[in-house]
């Protein structure tokens, strides 16, 4: 949902208020369906309010090009889990922390905003939701140095909370911060999570996945949750498995039943390919099924297609993963890579392709055991790029 907030006068003039109408609340209510229970259902409901009124007004007075953290596909899989939203504007990143608490004394960010080196903003902003006011306000920002080195971390709720009195209240300052002072320290350097291993991580989903846990990030140490969330594919696989989705990324489910709707959401397609006899081949080579998968990427600044095609060769089914320009005359230029890894993110035998000049694609080929998992990458990253595992 996409609007354009009314600015209302303010009794504060450092303060920023957006309407937010009553109809337009109701509709993001009945949008907001997917998650596990209630409390993950409201705590969504709040993030999308703030979101609707505060993202036009970023994009009028800060950048055009402000836009949701990885795209709006893949927010309520962060709702599911933890309150907060993060808005990129090029390399500069903004989390909005909406809260309905009428005392204003302080803002609070979870941890995880904080933490995790992937996640961390530049610039978080205390936003203040009143829906039965129909109104959001916009009450001050500090900066991620401002949070470690002043904040307290409360370990009973795993936030850092910061005084308002060390809050910067005058909103119109932030476009002057983002605009002429890039030299300023504005985020500290965080620690590298430690790095889970397969068995771990699915372990910990098995042990979150029921939607009776309320709150699973309190559930475990953050160490071993931080290196969850952090992987993307990880994040998305628990989201799903406690919504109650078990298959969501099989390969052989998308052959036999098609994509579903969660998987065309961040851009998965499906296509029949169209033989023919004058291309027929050799009985002694890979026999292409009929069937391939598609994603369309933009990386910097053109159009790319990832593409896998599955091949039956002896009656087993080896995966081909290749990228090529979407524009069927255009290259791909020096310095690509497509690179597959295990679900833990190692690196295997023949595992990238690596164009070293102008070439016309890049593939990696691969035969998987029974539910195995990969992740592709590419370098460059493609715009709203986040580690997916694909089973097979």
């Amino acid at each position: 949902m996409t609007g354009n907030p009314t600015v209302f006068t303010v009794a504060s003039p450092t303060h920023l208020i957006l309407d937010v109408p009553e109809n337009v609340q109701n509709q993001i209510w009945q949008e907001n369906t997917s998650f596990s229970n209630q409390t993950a259902r409201y705590q969504a409901y709040i993030n999308k309010i703030s979101l609707f009124a505060v993202l036009p007004w970023l994009q009028e007075d800060l950048a055009s090009q402000a836009k949701p953290w990885l795209g709006s596909a893949a927010l309520p899989s962060f709702w599911e889990f933890v309150n907060g939203t993060a808005i990129t504007i090029d390399t500069t990143r903004l989390i909005l922390v909406p809260s309905e608490d009428m005392d204003m004394s302080e803002l609070r960010v979870p941890q995880e905003w904080v933490d995790i080196p992937s996640w961390a903003g530049d610039y978080y902003l205390a936003v203040q939701v009143e829906p039965d006011d129909e109104y959001v306000k916009v009450w001050g920002y500090c900066t991620h140095a401002q949070l470690k080195s002043k904040g307290s971390y409360d370990a009973s709720d795993r936030t850092y909370s910061l005084e308002a009195t060390d809050i910067i209240g005058d909103i119109s300052t932030l476009a002057v911060a983002y605009q002429l002072c890039p030299q300023e320290v504005i985020r500290s350097s965080i620690p590298a999570l430690p790095t889970l291993s397969q068995e771990q991580a699915q372990n910990l989903i098995s042990r979150l996945e029921t939607s009776e846990i309320v709150s699973p990030r309190m559930e475990i140490p953050f160490q071993l949750w931080g290196g969850l969330m952090e992987h993307g594919g990880w994040r998305k696989s628990l989201y799903h498995r406690r919504l109650g989705l078990q298959e969501e990324w099989s390969l052989l489910a998308w052959l036999e039943k098609g994509i579903s709707q969660a998987v065309e959401a961040i851009g998965w397609e499906r296509f029949n390919l169209q033989h023919s006899a004058a291309g027929a081949r050799s009985t002694e080579e890979a026999t292409q099924l009929d069937t391939f998968f598609l994603r369309q990427l933009q990386i910097a600044g053109q159009s790319y297609e990832l593409r896998i095609l599955p091949k039956l060769q002896e009656e087993v089914i080896i995966w081909r993963f290749e990228l090529r320009n979407a524009v069927e005359e255009l290259a791909i230029p020096g310095g690509f890579t497509l690179r597959l890894l295990t679900e833990d993110l190692q690196p295997f035998p023949d595992n990238e392709d690596v164009a070293t000049t102008t070439v016309k694609q890049l593939f990696v080929e691969v035969a998987l055991e029974p539910q195995e998992g990969i992740v592709w990458e590419i370098t460059p990253f493609p715009e709203n790029y986040e580690r997916e595992i694909l089973r097979f």
